[in-house]
């Protein structure tokens, strides 16, 4: 049961917090590839990724963006659209330009030395209060306390608080949390400040959950004033909303393209990025229309999409259903020469000549729509939503990206309707 009472811990207490909490943590630690590193900059891209992010997802991103970019200056040199394939399926892209942007910088301005304060890593590009802390606490020792959700959740319940989002609330917390951060203190494999950090969220990543927290586990729960859930300001509830998707494909000897628009590049969200072209609902809610080829949920802060994916169904279509996709799996082969093939040999749509059905309705101007080969996929700045479709589809391989691939350009009439507001929003 949530208690009332609110408080703030005795020196006794924080230096009872601070063993037991790191005993725990010295015997239960995830082993995680960040973890255990000197480097500013491997520390950096990680907690970065970790921004309200999964950490099953890090996982699936953080070594192979570090293969691709393994300093700031690899990073600086790439381009965006490269930078943004190795980000794609971790939403929220601007963390990946502001991470782009800040690697510059420090090339420019700095002879790529990452500031060791967290003052001044506060003035990089995308860096904020969480992340500058995390940075100069785990790669350089500094006494600087980490408040992500999931410690103000651990801190909320050991001192009996229900959660306030008022500024009076938050810097209660914060100042609870600096309390118990102890002195920098660096010596072989221990960073005092780091490492009690790290612990923090461990904790409440893994027993100080948000529904049934595993108190009887806990290594504080004498500590803690709440021993269960605390109260909390009540979720968004999620919206639904339906979305529709256009999958096209066409073969151009055994390459398999996949037909792709760009978002425009004044877009408030993504700008710059591939996804499959949307379709109106309108357009796939008759009963004549096809039936989807593929099912899915995508979820995208407080929406939930229910996505619908459809093939080009016109035999004179150059596409083909996914029930095709099966019969070329294992088609991809890293080190083949298809791994690099060059779109910009395709044959381009010619005016009147453009294919009948669902290919129409694309409510976006042709000049976004360009045809790209499969085995280029992973190079390719794609949406979380279209990477998702396209691996359950057999179209994407991971891979090593390629310099960002031209799309084949393309030339039909002109649907003449704007996009609908039933068509996905992209991640941030």
């Amino acid at each position: 049961m949530t208690s009332t009472l609110t408080r703030i811990l005795s020196p006794a207490q924080v230096l009872a917090f601070r063993r037991k909490l790191m005993s725990w943590y010295r015997a239960n630690a995830r082993e995680l590839p960040w973890r255990g590193t000197r480097d500013p900059y491997q520390t950096w891209v990680s907690e970065v990724m970790l921004q309200q992010t999964r950490v099953a997802a890090v996982l699936e991103h953080y070594e192979r963006f570090l293969r691709l970019f393994p300093t700031v200056v690899a990073l600086a040199l790439a381009p965006e659209a490269q930078v943004l394939a190795a980000w794609s399926g971790l939403g929220y892209y601007r963390r990946a330009r502001s991470l782009h942007q800040a690697a510059q910088f420090l090339v420019r301005e700095r002879s790529a030395q990452i500031p060791t304060s967290a003052v001044e890593l506060r003035t990089l590009p995308g860096i904020g209060e969480y992340t500058c802390a995390a940075i100069a606490s785990i790669a350089f020792g500094e006494r600087a306390a980490v408040v992500d959700g999931n410690v103000d959740r651990v801190l909320l319940r050991v001192t009996g608080r229900a959660e306030d989002a008022s500024a009076a609330a938050r810097t209660a917390i914060r100042a609870q949390a600096e309390a118990l951060v102890p002195n920098k203190r660096m010596g072989g494999s221990s960073n005092a400040a780091g490492d009690h950090n790290q612990a923090m969220m461990e904790l409440g990543a893994t027993l100080c959950l948000p529904r049934a927290p595993l108190c009887l586990n806990c290594p504080v729960f004498d500590l803690c004033a709440t021993r269960g859930e605390h109260l909390a300001v009540p979720r968004r509830k999620q919206r639904s909303r339906p979305a529709a998707f256009l999958l096209a494909t066409r073969k151009q000897g055994t390459r398999t393209h996949v037909l792709l628009t760009r978002r425009p590049a004044e877009a408030s969200l993504m700008p710059g990025m591939l996804e499959l072209p949307p379709l109106p609902i309108d357009a796939v809610a008759s009963p004549n229309a096809p039936e989807p080829i593929l099912r899915l949920r995508h979820s995208i802060t407080h929406t939930n999409f229910y996505v619908e994916v459809f093939a080009q169904s016109s035999d004179q279509s150059p596409t083909s259903a996914i029930t095709s996709f099966d019969n070329e799996e294992g088609e991809y082969e890293p080190g083949s020469d298809e791994q690099s093939p060059d779109p910009v040999q395709h044959t381009p749509y010619q005016p009147g000549l453009e294919p009948a059905g669902l290919l129409k309705a694309i409510p976006v101007a042709s000049g976004a729509l360009g045809w790209y080969a499969h085995a280029q996929l992973s190079g390719l700045p794609l949406t979380g939503l279209a990477r998702k479709i396209l691996l359950r589809a057999n179209l994407y391989a991971i891979a090593s990206p390629q310099t960002p691939a031209q799309p084949i350009a393309t030339t039909r009439r002109k649907a003449g309707r704007k996009p609908q507001s039933n068509s996905v929003q992209p991640e941030k």
